[in-house]
């Protein structure tokens, strides 16, 4: 004889609910239907007669349920009571759904229960003590009414809470109760449930919570305070919810994280998942062990997958849309270098760079013409195009697919004032960035150029203008890269210092210290080219102090001093 009686509340997936429902009598448990007003009758009539043959399946009176509203409530009432009515011999009623699916025998559940003949489980918390209402209305449920249902009158609904907002309407919470919270699937004692169901104020009660939002999850919850020796808050079903609120679902994929959990029952199951339906509806050897349920063991899991449905992986959005500026999780996926000036001062900086730091090393990726990859390719990893026009439609999803695509290896690229600016925010708000500025040196190809100097003012003059504002985002509060800065002046006195830190901060396989720097572009006379564009109107001052008469001299590395070895 069981003392464990089932209540299912099925509308969807009724040749699943069948299985279920022989299991659960399979299992010595009674077993009371309810199937939603809204299924066809003929479809009802089919469901009936294919359970026709268990003597202890019924059928209880139909209501129809929709999310949010009485109906629910309703249903579970008319089961319970017919639970109780024809079985006497039940001493706990388990309430589940027609998705729920058993993952420990039968037999495991009923001497688990009747180990704790006198033990409610059933989750139940103020709404002061509960973090997952979703939606802005945590006491507000309890205190203002709601007629109209959240997902076929929306607007109704949102107008109709507003209007009671501004008039400051509030309901009178019937004298005795104080509103909980919790989860809808629970499994009471005979004595608890039957009270609540004789209760001779539940005409009130009902009358109170037919207009409460989300009844279901607050009328047991709250009325089993009132009659409940010994409350378990929790609930034997495992059910989670994602960010949103609305049920995680589980596939035939989830079938060693169910078994791990330890729970008896399992909502809400893929009526097509095959696999878990065979595996989970059989009964064992029905020996009872009584291991408890453990739901926290796989919390971490889940909790990890909320976080990778709302924050994504670092660096990679959607393909679908674009994430709001500063919810992204990660500008960028890795570390990478730029480097504006280097290769106009330096000679053949790149291939330097490149064998110093064993990193990739591009040319000017936002160039006008195209974006220079590396070794001259036209395409990079990914099949990212080194076209200018399909770059610049999205600058900012060319860095981050480059980032991603070259995961494990160091990207390095080379820019300046003549090249797209639109990344400069970009970069400069990415903390895993570092950006290294010789201010002035694009005025090193312009000294070397056989052109009307005119010309060459009036483009010294735009550059400069340009790499001013790069400067000013770069020296931006809000700006998160790693910034190095030096005036092409005092870059050049002493240029392996910098150069070394650089080569430091990027990490080489190496780890030596630099014995040359590259080869510095000839610089006679650039002392007088600057003269010469202050004589033209223009003030050059981002290079620093050159002195006209005092050319620069590329340095020379310090020989060793001879030492003996004795």
């Amino acid at each position: 004889m069981s003392t464990v009686g089932i209540v299912m509340l099925v509308h969807t997936a009724l040749g699943r609910a069948e299985q279920v429902a022989r299991n659960w009598a399979a299992g010595g448990c009674p077993v009371v239907i309810h199937v939603d007003s809204k299924v066809k009758r003929h479809t009802y009539n089919a469901f009936v007669k294919s359970l026709s043959d268990l003597p202890d399946v019924r059928f209880s009176p139909r209501h129809a349920c929709e999310w949010g509203t009485w109906g629910i409530v309703a249903a579970s009432q008319s089961a319970a009571e017919m639970m109780l009515g024809y079985f006497p011999e039940v001493r706990h009623v388990y309430l589940s759904s027609g998705s729920c699916l058993p993952l420990r025998p039968v037999k495991e559940l009923v001497s688990y229960l009747d180990a704790r003949p006198r033990i409610d489980f059933i989750e139940s918390a103020t709404t002061a003590d509960v973090p997952w209402t979703v939606g802005g209305l945590d006491h507000e449920r309890f205190t203002l009414r709601f007629p109209f249902s959240w997902k076929r009158h929306r607007v109704l609904f949102d107008a109709y809470v507003t209007v009671q907002r501004k008039l400051r309407m509030k309901r009178r919470i019937p004298k005795g109760i104080t509103p909980h919270m919790g989860s809808q699937w629970w499994c009471l004692t005979r004595q608890t449930l039957s009270a609540i169901l004789e209760d001779p104020e539940r005409e009130e009660y009902d009358a109170y919570f037919e207009k409460v939002w989300i009844p279901d999850e607050s009328y047991f919850q709250t009325l089993v305070r009132l009659y409940s020796t010994h409350i378990e808050s929790r609930s034997l079903t495992l059910s989670k919810f994602d960010f949103q609120g609305k049920p995680h679902i589980f596939y035939d994929d989830h079938l060693q994280l169910l078994r791990r959990s330890d729970c008896f029952v399992a909502r809400k199951i893929w009526p097509h998942a095959d696999r878990l339906y065979e595996a989970f509806l059989t009964d064992g050897d029905g020996r009872g062990k009584m291991a408890e349920p453990q739901p926290g063991k796989i919390d971490r899991i889940f909790a990890e997958a909320v976080d990778r449905r709302t924050r994504g992986r670092p660096g990679l959005t959607m393909q679908s849309r674009m994430p709001r500026e500063g919810w992204e999780n990660g500008v960028t996926s890795g570390k990478y270098s730029v480097f504006q000036g280097f290769s106009d001062l330096f000679e053949d900086f790149e291939p330097w760079l490149a064998k110093a730091t064993d990193s990739r090393v591009h040319g000017h990726l936002f160039a006008p013409e195209r974006a220079e990859y590396a070794d001259g390719q036209t395409v990079m990893n990914g099949a990212l195009s080194g076209s200018a026009k399909i770059r610049d439609y999205d600058t900012h999803g060319f860095m981050r697919n480059l980032i991603w695509n070259t995961r494990g290896e160091r990207q390095c690229f080379q820019f300046g004032p003549g090249d797209n600016q639109t990344p400069a925010w970009f970069m400069a708000k990415d903390p895993n960035a570092q950006i290294s500025v010789i201010s002035g040196a694009w005025a090193v190809p312009l000294f070397k150029m056989n052109r009307n100097f005119k010309a060459l003012r009036k483009e010294a003059a735009a550059l400069q203008k340009i790499e001013a504002e790069f400067l000013d985002i770069l020296r931006s509060p809000y700006t998160k890269a790693r910034i190095r800065i030096w005036t092409m002046a005092e870059f050049i006195e002493a240029p392996m210092e910098p150069l070394q830190t650089i080569i430091d901060e990027i990490g080489s396989h190496r780890m030596t210290r630099l014995t040359e720097a590259p080869r510095m572009a000839d610089l006679q006379g650039f002392g007088q080219f600057l003269q010469n564009l202050k004589n033209q109107g223009m003030h050059p001052y981002l290079m620093g102090d050159f002195p006209v008469g005092q050319d620069p001299e590329e340095p020379k590395p310090k020989k060793r001093k001879p030492y003996l070895v004795r």
